[in-house]
């Protein structure tokens, strides 16, 4: 199906938004206004798109209700009833509701509008097409490729581990809604935002204009094309369509592809185009080769001149992967025999590449001048705390000391513990010794790290004021061991203990 089939969108004029933004907000439709109207089981139901909760939820005619059931919902609602609570002549003229019904009575919304929190409390709005507010859940993508989806899980994701720090210029790839592009619209001066989809770029321009955020400087293309040779940014931003399918059936989450080559353009395409110290944030779908890591796989993508942290968070055989992704566009709920056919065309396209599994992540590059760029690859399917922006950012300014230091600088260097750490001690009950001590993070990433006795009484009198040599050497004499012998096989735990985030170099 074309977009051709799709409703007309509301006009992107910035007067009707404004005052459309203003009566949503004086009825309270923010995402703190629907929690107390519907309650928290409604409002999570609305999240997996099952709405029967909310409807039996706005029984009543008050205006928020009443814009739950307009805009949410799509349910069309009486006149007289919107009447009251929107600017109906200008909504209706600028594309953002519509007369139905045998004699017009009733108006329906366009398109779905979503209240979203931005991190500071911003009460901001998310446009996407009708239905299509949290994803591809029940078949969304069957119905018509060109659709625009709304916020999900990916969508979050990258919107918090993203760094946001203040920047000139940011570039958000694949924009879609918009979402990434309204972020970067807090701490960027200039956006720019492209996508292959030219609906998505309309969408994206409502959801900006409704939610009080600067323009972004819309482009149409896929990926990088409607970059210029001589532009480049400080941050970079994709949820690219990463999944690995046979064809390029559904635009919103289908790169076109072979294989993961998608996201390996992208990744190798950001080094150009970021400036000195700039980010490129990228959640990915990477295949996993028989007779191959799948770590160097994705190591061979890194640019030049790059610095990265790829964090694998899950791993799929080919059959739940193909399965999640023909439940996402609804072929499990039609004809039994051309669901067959197409599944066995994803097993027919994995097993032509010899992959047997698929990994799911997030890829961080930082543009750097070092001689020796590092890269970190992991996995990390354990939960984390969101946002990690900040934990992202910090885990480069680590890499950075950690490059500019030897293990001499390292001895005469100042650490203290990370906030919100704890010791657990192992053994069996009873023991006089621990088996083993290991330091938990309960922020961010939220790891976990085996230390010796040593390491352990290390980390615990790190607090900024004596150098790590001269703690070393406390702790020889504590022990009974040479210092010398101490100080030349203490430098690589404490190196790994600052790489993962359990010290921080101490400002002098």
């Amino acid at each position: 199906m074309s977009n051709a089939t799709l409703s007309p969108l509301p006009s992107a004029d910035h007067e009707v938004a404004a005052r459309l933004r203003e009566a949503l907000l004086a009825a309270s439709f923010t995402a703190d206004g629907l929690l107390d109207l519907l309650g928290a089981p409604a409002y999570a139901a609305l999240a997996r798109s099952e709405t029967v909760p909310a409807l039996r939820a706005t029984r009543g005619d008050t205006p928020l209700e009443t814009l739950v059931r307009l805009f949410l919902l799509q349910q069309p609602v009486p006149y007289a009833r919107v009447e009251g609570v929107l600017p109906v002549h200008a909504c209706v003229a600028g594309g953002w509701l519509t007369r139905v019904g045998d004699a017009g009575g009733d108006l329906a919304a366009t398109v779905d509008v979503r209240p979203y929190g931005g991190p500071d409390g911003e009460d901001w709005f998310i446009v996407s097409d009708l239905g299509c507010a949290v994803g591809g859940a029940g078949g969304i993508g069957s119905r018509d490729e060109g659709v625009v989806l709304g916020v999900g899980g990916a969508s979050t994701t990258l919107a918090g581990i993203t760094v946001r720090t203040p920047v000139a210029s940011a570039l958000d790839l694949g924009t879609g809604s918009g979402i990434q592009a309204l972020h970067a619209s807090r701490h960027a001066t200039r956006v720019t935002a492209t996508d292959l989809n030219p609906r998505a770029l309309h969408i994206t321009a409502l959801t900006l204009a409704l939610s009080g955020a600067p323009a972004a400087d819309l482009r149409e293309g896929s990926l990088f094309e409607p970059v210029r040779d001589d532009e480049s940014y400080d941050l970079i931003v994709s949820n690219p369509p990463f999944v690995i399918s046979p064809g390029a059936r559904l635009t919103y989450r289908d790169g076109g592809m072979g294989g993961d080559d998608l996201c390996r353009s992208l990744v190798q395409g950001a080094g150009e185009r970021l400036n000195e110290g700039g980010f490129a944030q990228f959640l990915a779908n990477w295949q996993h080769v028989e007779g191959e890591d799948w770590q160097d796989r994705i190591r061979s993508w890194v640019p030049r001149g790059c610095d990265a942290w790829i964090v694998q968070r899950e791993v799929q055989d080919v059959t739940q992967y193909a399965e999640l992704w023909l439940r996402d566009a609804g072929d499990h709920r039609g004809d039994p025999a051309e669901y067959q056919a197409r599944y066995d065309a994803w097993l027919d396209e994995f097993e032509a590449r010899k992959v047997k599994a698929v990994g799911f992540g997030w890829i961080t590059l930082r543009r750097t001048s070092a001689a020796e760029p590092v890269i970190t690859a992991e996995e990390w399917p354990h939960p984390v705390e969101q946002p990690l922006g900040d934990t992202v950012r910090a885990h480069f300014e680590r890499l950075d000391y950690l490059r500019g230091h030897d293990d001499a600088a390292l001895l005469a260097g100042h650490f203290r513990l990370a906030g919100e750490i704890v010791q657990e001690q192992v053994g069996l009950p009873g023991a006089e010794d621990p088996e083993h001590v290991v330091l938990r993070q309960h922020r961010g990433m939220r790891r976990a790290t085996k230390v010796d006795t040593v390491g352990a009484g290390f980390a615990g009198v790190c607090d900024g004021t004596l150098s790590a040599g001269r703690i070393l050497d406390a702790i020889a004499q504590l022990v009974g061991e040479d210092p010398v012998l101490l100080r030349d096989r203490t430098p690589a735990q404490i190196r790994l203990l600052v790489e993962q985030g359990f010290l921080e170099p101490a400002p002098r």
